[in-house]
Parts: C-alpha cells; sequence; structure tokens
C-alpha cells in the first residue's frame, strides 16, 4: 500500500523515535526523523512533510522556537508533545499556532487517533464540498476554503476554519467547548480544553485582521463556551 502521508518526527529520544516510527510506518505513513530543531527545519522545507510531530525540548534550536518558524512558514499541521507537568510551554505552544499537543508519557493509541485526526482536518478541508456560509458580511465557502469580510479575505489555518464554519452553522447558539472538541478535533480530550480556549483566541485575532467588527462577532459565554452573534 502506498504511503498515506510523509510524517516527520522530531524527538531527541530514541526509544520514543522507534515507537512513532513503528506505528506511523505501520498505518502506512512515510517517517522522516529529526533529533535537534535545525535538523527539523531542514527536512520540513525539503522534505514536504503534512504533519510534523514535534517535541518541545531539543537541544539547540528548542521545539517552540521550531513551531514559530514553521508556522511563519505556512500551515503545516503540528502536533507538541510535551512534558506533562509543562503548561506554560504547552499554551505558548498552541498560541504560536500548534493544532494539538500530547502529554508525555502518551498513549500510543491516543497519539495515533491524533494524528488522524488532525491529517483529516488538513487533507479534506480545501476539498469538502458545501454552499457558502453567510452571517452578515462573513462568509465561509468550504469547497473553496476561502473566508471573507465583505470583500476581505481572512487567512485561516484548517484547524481555524473548521472551528470557524462550526460556529456559522449554529449562529447565535451557544456552542461548549465539550462540543467544539468532538465536532472540530473529532474525539474526546478528557476534559481538557486548553486546545478549544487557544484556537477561539488565535481565530478572533484573524478575525480582528480582516475588521473589528469580524472579532466582535465571535462572544464568548462565560463558564458555558463560544458563539457567533446573530443579532
Amino acid at each position: 500500500m502506498p504511503s498515506q502521508s510523509t510524517i516527520l518526527v522530531v524527538d531527541d529520544e530514541p526509544a520514543i523515535v522507534d515507537a512513532l516510527r513503528y506505528s506511523l510506518e505501520k498505518s502506512h505513513h512515510r517517517v522522516l526523523v529529526a533529533q535537534d530543531g535545525e535538523r527539523a527545519l531542514q527536512l520540513a522545507a525539503s522534505g514536504s512533510p503534512d504533519l510534523v510531530i514535534l517535541d518541545l525540548m531539543l537541544p539547540g534550536i528548542d521545539g517552540l522556537e521550531v513551531c514559530r518558524r514553521l508556522r511563519q512558514a505556512g500551515q503545516i499541521p503540528i502536533i507538541m508533545l510535551t512534558a506533562r507537568d509543562e503548561e506554560v510551554d504547552r499554551v505558548v505552544g498552541l498560541e504560536l499556532g500548534a493544532d494539538d499537543y500530547v502529554a508525555k508519557p502518551f498513549s500510543m493509541r491516543e497519539l495515533m487517533a491524533r494524528v488522524k485526526a488532525v491529517l483529516r482536518r488538513a487533507q479534506a478541508a480545501p476539498q469538502e464540498a458545501g454552499q457558502p456560509l453567510t452571517l452578515g458580511p462573513l462568509r465561509l465557502d468550504p469547497s473553496r476554503f476561502e473566508a471573507t469580510w465583505d470583500t476581505v479575505a481572512i487567512r485561516l489555518s484548517p484547524l481555524e476554519f473548521e472551528l470557524l464554519e462550526a460556529l456559522i452553522r449554529h449562529p447565535g447558539q451557544v456552542l461548549s467547548r465539550d462540543q467544539l472538541l468532538d465536532s472540530v478535533w473529532g474525539y474526546d480530550y478528557h476534559g481538557d480544553t486548553r486546545a478549544v480556549d487557544t484556537a477561539v483566541k488565535r481565530l478572533r485575532a484573524r478575525l480582528r485582521e480582516a475588521s473589528p467588527q469580524a472579532a466582535d462577532l465571535l462572544e464568548t459565554v462565560h463558564g458555558i463556551g463560544y458563539k457567533l452573534r446573530d443579532d
């Protein structure tokens, strides 16, 4: 069976690299490996990976800086590997644009589920058919993977686009963090909603770049979740 996707694994622990390589290749992915940040950036540029699994604790250029540079260069999906108690790094990584994270020590089954979900979102978003969705001047066209406010293009990652699509399909309705996890991320986070809050923060910033009025549509309903205002 041909390789489904090319995945770049960035980690300096041989045991983790070996386990990831085995599981990913068993799922018919092509695997590239980097053990430091500089090599990771080189392979990201030359190997055209579809996904990067990125440990934050790396020799030389650390994982947060690698994440920042990858996000500046494009929208390649990133799953971070973090130490369980390093919440600050986790939040910073999400704010820099990582799509997801898994805390070490992790379940390989859980990580593979997240790999599948992130790849599905990244690969399917531009091709999914669907009628354009509108809310006032806000318009989403899933078939073209385009979002606009009036005539101003809104630059979104696949994750941000799918999050906005979930909200615009339910105008005025509050969607809980768990509902958004289920519809956008596609699996159970076991109550960890940090990724939702950070993704909403990034989405609001993208909307604000197009128009302050666009950002005002995205409302936080404290203690419950988020909605797009339709009034």
